[in-house]
């Protein structure tokens, strides 16, 4: 996945702050899976987490004092 459409993902009121923190997190949280299941990764996590975000397999919900910053 190269230059994905990152308006997708953001809709107008989630902020790339938001969206780099959900994105880390999902990802260590596929690195984990993975090395528990004893699974070998092709792709980065990052990249699989983006995708995720992208399909709208996971939402990310921030609070609302933070939207305008």
């Amino acid at each position: 996945m190269l230059n994905a459409d990152l308006n997708k993902v953001l809709k107008g009121k989630t902020s790339r702050y938001s969206l780099v923190i959900a994105t880390a997190k999902r990802a260590r949280r596929i690195a984990e899976e993975a090395e528990e299941n004893n699974e070998i990764i092709v792709e980065k996590p990052v990249t699989l987490a983006l995708d995720e975000f992208l399909e709208g397999k996971y939402e990310i919900v921030e609070p609302e004092e933070i939207r305008d910053l």
